[in-house]
């Protein structure tokens, strides 16, 4: 065994930066919007945190946003704080962080802090309170060091936090807790409420409002002595977000915005278009909101009207693409379909405000969109109309088109449209399953994926057929087609499956593809694509025989919708927008990796956050003696997986981290020649979330 330095650990840890040397993805400008969890001025300064994307800045009242990542090593934003010109962020997995400099840099604050999924922050003078998935904990020096506070807590889940006076209140998964001596007891005070889970508190002078996951709101008059119902008008009892802005009290729900002006008395339903509400903040007579997958919103009038204010803030999450000539269509998870006719440089939103876009299809000059609850709406070019006559399920999942004929799958069966979706008749005659996921056409064959594996049809749909010899994960979820190949993908971990003798006989084909959990699936030719989750993408260029990791520059965001518009392949991300880059770069870059690599790296653990295996992929360009350890946060060795000699090559390995708890660990590679020091070295960051 070669000689291997622990004290080498932190040097390379602070100093080694390998840079890919391969051409990276590229994200396009949109589509605009997505997930915002937290929102929180300084000065005239507006934090929103993103799930997945980190921290945005505006310093012009969300007219324009830049990404203030820099040592944000988590991007899952769950509550922001401002303290003079300290900000805190907490994050999902990550603990959290600190920056003194208005977001230009952050530094990971996490010491005696034993559980980093944090779910609420608040501040009291100088003591920091941070609400955990493992408990509670206080900070009185800027969070230098933390210490977990229990005398009097039953409960580790601390959803919500709020400052009353000189009293702190807590919001867990068991009731509301109420401390008078800054955290260090407790007393549960849950008279009067009958949830016992809680999203939310705030508090207005006096007066405490809680709002539950079943229940609407609650408030107490009495510091949490009794509570009342408050609900009067309020049409949907999740309640995500309260925020007081002087006598007025926001609620923010599951079907949108209200407004109470008489503590709750009473509630009114605010214009806001988005349904979902995670946030409010205030800046004189500016209200913002952010919300689930449409992005930021602000209103100047008290919440009468609102206006979205999301440009440069790419947070949106992509189910699907539709493709004609140069124009490139994108369907959002908030329901909105977006499109782009310069390769991604500016997308334009063309109006659709239904429910997820599962499916987008192209016909002659009609875009069709199947939703999740909506149905099938069509696009003229100037308007949507949604025609569902004869639908009915309209949650839709799939479309193909045959000739003239318009195929939709959906959870309760196969329809088919004769006359652009004038009218639906079910063509179920033979299929087992009501739930169809996917479709494809192969000449004058149909396919369709169900969760009871694949059924072909000769005949235009009118009858089908079980076609699932060699087919060992019957749960199809996408359906491709290249020339005479017809390729079938499950989402269940059974990966790609490939027929060439149109569904009689399916093969395996997933050598090298180390993840088998297929989230999207693209062809060009003999190129085949699929995207998974954590920013997985993977490139096969002979028909599947195998399969090379393709996501340089991708983000660690799941890849649900994959698509080729002329020489560009593009990426439907969940939370980071729409990403792209040439095929051809992407192909050439694929054969110089399945030749001798010309170098050494140590590639991006995948998943990443992960539990509790993932992958970690590494090159060498000369043969060697290879150490490949895992370490915890403060460097001692968890793990060594590889301690031997290695002939060039690629390689992948999986850490199985079963048994540790949730943190950040690191992974180290050395390479040794015929001397004691490694000839090569890198170090890379993983996250454990359990």
């Amino acid at each position: 065994m070669k000689p291997y330095y622990k004290h080498l650990f932190f040097p390379l840890l602070l100093l080694l930066n390998t840079q890919s040397i391969y051409p990276q993805w590229q994200q396009t400008n949109g589509p605009y919007g997505g997930d915002i969890n937290c929102l929180a001025f300084s000065s005239s300064n507006i934090f929103a945190g993103s799930w997945g994307r980190g921290i945005y800045l505006s310093t012009n009242k969300g007219t324009n946003w830049s990404q203030v990542n820099n040592g944000l090593t988590n991007n899952f934003v769950t509550a922001l704080s401002i303290s003079g010109t300290n900000i805190f962020a907490g994050t999902y997995g990550g603990g959290v962080y600190l920056s003194t400099n208005i977001g230009t840099n952050w530094t990971q604050i996490n010491n005696g802090l034993t559980d980093t999924t944090v779910r609420s922050l608040a501040l009291s003078g100088t003591n920091i309170f941070v609400g955990t998935e493992g408990g509670l904990f206080r900070s009185t020096n800027n969070g230098t060091d933390w210490t977990q506070l229990n005398n009097g807590l039953n409960d580790n889940h601390f959803y919500s936090l709020t400052l009353s006076g000189t009293d702190i209140f807590a919001g867990t998964g068991s009731g509301v807790y109420r401390s008078t001596d800054n955290g260090s007891t407790w007393t549960k005070v849950n008279n009067g409420l009958t949830e016992s889970s809680f999203n939310v508190l705030t508090a207005n002078g006096t007066n405490i409002f809680a709002g539950t996951l079943e229940y609407g709101v609650f408030l107490s008059t009495n510091n949490g002595t009794n509570w009342t119902s408050v609900n009067n008008g309020i049409t949907f009892s999740t309640v995500f977000t309260l925020a007081a802005n002087g006598s007025n009290i926001f609620a923010g729900t599951r079907t949108g915005a209200f407004l109470s002006t008489n503590n709750g008395t009473n509630w009114t339903q605010l214009g806001l278009p988005s349904n979902i509400i995670y946030s409010f903040a205030f800046n004189g007579l500016n209200i913002f909101a952010g919300t689930i997958s449409n992005g930021v919103y602000i209103s100047t009038n008290n919440g009468t009207t609102w206006t979205q204010v999301n440009n440069n803030l790419i947070n949106s999450s992509i189910r699907s693409f539709a493709v004609n000539g140069i124009k490139i269509f994108a369907g959002l998870d908030n329901g909105d379909v977006s499109f782009s006719t310069n390769n991604g440089a500016y997308w334009t939103q063309i109006g659709l405000t239904s429910t997820a876009v599962n499916a987008l299809i192209v016909s002659g000059t009609y875009v069709f969109a199947g939703t999740e609850g909506g149905g099938v709406y069509i696009y003229d070019g100037i308007i949507w109309t949604q025609v569902n006559n004869g639908l009915t399920n309209t949650h839709v999942k799939a479309f193909t088109l045959c000739e003239s004929n318009i195929f939709a799958g959906t959870s309760g069966g196969l329809f088919l449209s004769t006359n652009a979706g004038t009218n639906w008749t079910k063509v179920n005659n033979g299929i087992t399953s009501t739930y169809i996921y996917a479709l494809a056409v192969c000449g004058t064959n149909l396919f369709t994926g169900t969760d009871d594996g694949v059924f072909l049809s000769t005949d235009n749909g009118t009858n089908w057929t079980k076609v699932n010899d060699g087919l060992t994960d019957i749960y199809v979820r996408f359906l491709i087609v290249s020339g005479t190949n017809v390729f079938a993908a499950t989402d269940y971990g059974g990966g790609v499956f490939l027929s060439t003798d149109n569904g009689a006989n399916w093969k395996h084909v997933n050598a090298g593809l180390t993840n088998t959990y297929v989230r999207s699936i693209a062809v060009s030719g003999t190129n085949i694509l699929v995207g998974n989750d954590n920013g997985g993408l993977f490139l096969s260029t002979n028909n599947g025989s195998d399969w090379t990791k393709a996501n340089d520059g991708l983000p660690n965001n799941s890849i649900y919708s994959l698509t080729i518009c002329g020489p560009n392949i593009f990426a439907g991300t969940w939370g980071a927008g729409v990403w792209m880059r040439p095929l051809s770069e992407l192909v050439d870059v694929t054969k110089e990796v399945k030749e001798l690599p010309k170098d050494y790296s140590l590639s991006q653990n995948y998943p990443n956050p992960f539990n509790p295996a993932t992958t970690i992929s590494y090159r060498l360009k000369e043969k060697g003696f290879v150490i490949l350890n895992v370490y915890n946060i403060t460097g001692n060795l968890i793990k060594t997986l590889i301690n031997q000699t290695k002939d060039p090559g690629s390689y992948d390995i999986e850490f199985n981290a079963k048994g540790l708890p949730s943190g950040i660990y690191f992974y180290r590679l050395d390479v040794f020649g015929k001397g004691s020091s490694p000839v090569w070295s890198d170090i890379k960051k993983l996250v454990l979330l359990k």
